[in-house]
C-alpha cells in the first residue's frame, strides 16, 4: 500500500482569547496520497483554513494544536522548531495563499519575490536564479517573462498575481502544496486557467495538493477525495464522485442544494411584459480614462421589474458602466437615461434627487461602511443626503432614531435581519449579515432600481444562495428592477431575465438568459460558459433530502 505524503490523526486546534482557549477544530483525520488532490470544503468558520495553516506551521500566535499528529514524509510536524520549518516550508511543502493582493510585497518586483524562494532553498547564484524564475514564469503561462520579472504587483491583473504566487509555490519542487482558496474572487475564465495550471503542475511532478475551497463546483471538478468540514469537524469524507453523487450527511446535502446549477434557468420566473416601461436606456455610452476606453460605445435597456445582468471578465467595463448608471462616474460620450432623465447631462449635484430611486449594493459591504457607525447609522445614512445638514448635526442620535427608527427597522426586516441588529457594529457581523445590511441601506429610501455590483462574490455558497433568494423575494414583493453585475454565471442564470456580455469595454452579445446561455452566438460567450466550474455536480445531481449519517470511512 502506498505511504501517504501527509497523514493527519486526531487533530484538534484552538485559539486563545483573553487566556481562554476556544476549540475550533475537533479530532479530525485524513491521508493525502502522492499526486492526490484532497479538497477541504465548508463555509467560513468551518476550520478548513485553520487546518491548512496548522499543516504548514503558520497558525497565528494565539493559535495552538491541542491534540493530535501531523506527519509529513515520516516527520512529525507538530514538534518542529522554527529552523526546521524554515528548511521545510517553500522547499518540500508550500502554500498558495488566497489573496495575492496582500500576499505580495507591493514595493518589490515580482521576479525578486519568487527569487527569494530559490535564495533560501538552493545554491544557485544570482544569474541562475534569474534564469530559473524566467523558466517558472513560462511554466505558469507568462509571455514576455523578462518584462513580467521586472513588474510590480499593481501592474498585474488578479489572475497574473495568482500565477506569480503559484510560481513561488512550485519553485522548490515541493511534494505537497496547500492551496487556500486559490481562485476566490477570480473570473471564471481566469479561475479555469489557474486550476488548469495547478492540475498540469501536479501531473508533471506528482505533487500532492490540499485544496481549501468553499466552491463546491471547483472541488467536484478538481479533486480526487473530498472532506466536508462543519463547525470544526469533518462530517463527511470519501472519493469526490461518491460524496457528490450520494451525500450521506445533512450538511453536505444542504451545501449541494445551495449550489446553482451551472446552466439551469429559473422555470418560475415571471415574464416581464414587453410593453413594460423602460427605466434605463443606454445609447452609445463611452467612458475614457486618459487614452483608455473602459467602456466603448455600448447600448442596452432595462425595463421595469426585470433583471438585466452584465457579465464579463475583470476589465470588461462592467463596474464602470454601473458607476455611470448611478452617477458616481461621468460619461465621456453617449446618452444614459435613468427614469427619463439624461444623467450624462447631470453633475453629481444634479443626480442627487435620482438617488431616491436608484441605489447601489457593492461587492464588499464592509469597505463601504464607516467603521465608526453602528447598523442604525449605516442603514440611515442615505437619509443624510436628503436631510437638512444643519438639522442632522443639531439633533442627537436619539432624536434621529425617533424620526427614522421605524423605517430603518422596516428595511432591516425586509433584508431578513432582526430589529435588534440596529445596535450592532459591522465588525460583529458575518459576511452574509453585512451584505444584508448593505441591501437594507439600499432599500431604506424605497428605490425603484438596485444596481448590484458583485453582491455575492465574497460569500460562501449557502450564504450566497440565501442572498439570491432574498433578492428574488424582494423583486417579487416590491416590483424592483435590478442591474446585476457578476462573474458568477450560475447565479446570473438563476436570477436574470436578460444578459449583456461585455469584453474589453464593448458588448459582444446580449439577449434573453435562455438565448445567451443555451444558444450563444459569440465565441467569447461560449468560452465564459464552458469555464464554469461544476460539471461534475451537474452529472451527479443528487436528490437532496434529509437523512442521517456520519462521515464515510
Amino acid at each position: 500500500m502506498t505511504t501517504p505524503v501527509l497523514s493527519v490523526r486526531g487533530l484538534s486546534i484552538g485559539y486563545r482569547v483573553k487566556r481562554e482557549l476556544h476549540d475550533v477544530v475537533h479530532d479530525i483525520g485524513f491521508d493525502v496520497q502522492p499526486g492526490q488532490v484532497l479538497a477541504l470544503v465548508g463555509e467560513s468558520g468551518s476550520g478548513k483554513t485553520t487546518t491548512g495553516h496548522a499543516i504548514l506551521g503558520l497558525l497565528p500566535e494565539n493559535g495552538e494544536i491541542t491534540a493530535g499528529s501531523i506527519t509529513f514524509r515520516g516527520h512529525e510536524l507538530t514538534t518542529f522548531t522554527g529552523k526546521q520549518w524554515r528548511d521545510l516550508r517553500g522547499r518540500t511543502v508550500s502554500l498558495i495563499p488566497q489573496d495575492p493582493t496582500v500576499s505580495l510585497d507591493p514595493v518589490r518586483r515580482v521576479g525578486h519575490q519568487v527569487e527569494d524562494v530559490l535564495r533560501l532553498h538552493t545554491d544557485l547564484d544570482a544569474d541562475a536564479r534569474r534564469e530559473r524564475v524566467h523558466e517558472l514564469f513560462e511554466l505558469v503561462g507568462f509571455t514576455e517573462v523578462e518584462r513580467r520579472y521586472g513588474q510590480y504587483p499593481h501592474e498585474l491583473s488578479g489572475g497574473m498575481r495568482q500565477r506569480v504566487l503559484i510560481a513561488a509555490a512550485v519553485a522548490g519542487d515541493p511534494d505537497l502544496i496547500i492551496a487556500d482558496e486559490p481562485t476566490s474572487g477570480l473570473d471564471v475564465t481566469v479561475q479555469k486557467q489557474v486550476l488548469d495550471l495547478i492540475d498540469t503542475l501536479r501531473e508533471r511532478s506528482s505533487t500532492s495538493i490540499v485544496l481549501i475551497t468553499h466552491d463546491l463546483g471547483v472541488a467536484a471538478d478538481r479533486s480526487d477525495v473530498i472532506g466536508v468540514m462543519h463547525q470544526g469537524q469533518i462530517v463527511e469524507f470519501g472519493p469526490t464522485a461518491e460524496v457528490i453523487a450520494d451525500p450521506r450527511h445533512n450538511y453536505t446535502r444542504r451545501l449541494l442544494a445551495s449550489v446553482p446549477s451551472r446552466l439551469s434557468l429559473r422555470a418560475d420566473r415571471r415574464a416581464v411584459p414587453v410593453d413594460a416601461e423602460t427605466l434605463i436606456d443606454v445609447e452609445d455610452l463611452r467612458k475614457e480614462f486618459g487614452d483608455f476606453a473602459a467602456v466603448d460605445g455600448i447600448s442596452f435597456s432595462v425595463r421595469a421589474g426585470e433583471t438585466v445582468s452584465i457579465v464579463g471578465e475583470s476589465g470588461s467595463g462592467k463596474t464602470t458602466t454601473a458607476r455611470v448608471l448611478t452617477g458616481l462616474t461621468s460619461a465621456t460620450a453617449g446618452r444614459v437615461s435613468v427614469l427619463g432623465n439624461d444623467v450624462t447631462a447631470l453633475g453629481r449635484r444634479g443626480f442627487r434627487p435620482l438617488r431616491r430611486d436608484i441605489q447601489i449594493v457593492y461587492q464588499n459591504p464592509y469597505s463601504s461602511f464607516d467603521p465608526r457607525f453602528d447598523v442604525f447609522d449605516v442603514v440611515a445614512e442615505p437619509f443624510l443626503a436628503f436631510a437638512d445638514a444643519a438639522w442632522w448635526a443639531r439633533h442627537s442620535k436619539r432624536a434621529r432614531r425617533h424620526v427614522f427608527g421605524e423605517r430603518v427597522a422596516a428595511a432591516l426586516e425586509s433584508a431578513a435581519l432582526p430589529a435588534d441588529f440596529i445596535d450592532r457594529h459591522p465588525r460583529e457581523l458575518s459576511g452574509g449579515q453585512r451584505q444584508r445590511v448593505a441591501i437594507a441601506r439600499a432599500l431604506v429610501l424605497e428605490p425603484k432600481i438596485l444596481v448590484l455590483d458583485e453582491p455575492i462574490s465574497a460569500l460562501d455558497v449557502s450564504v450566497a444562495a440565501q442572498i439570491l433568494a432574498l433578492l428574488d423575494r424582494l423583486q417579487r414583493e416590491r416590483g424592483l428592477t435590478y442591474v446585476f453585475i457578476s462573474h458568477d454565471l450560475a447565479a446570473v442564470a438563476a436570477l436574470s431575465d436578460r444578459v449583456v456580455v461585455m469584453r474589453h469595454g464593448a458588448i459582444v452579445e446580449q439577449g434573453t438568459v435562455e438565448q445567451v446561455f443555451h444558444s450563444p452566438t459569440d465565441a467569447y460567450t461560449v468560452r465564459l460558459l464552458t469555464a464554469i466550474a461544476g460539471s461534475e455536480l451537474d452529472q451527479a445531481a443528487p436528490q437532496v433530502t434529509t437523512v442521517s449519517g456520519g462521515p464515510r470511512s
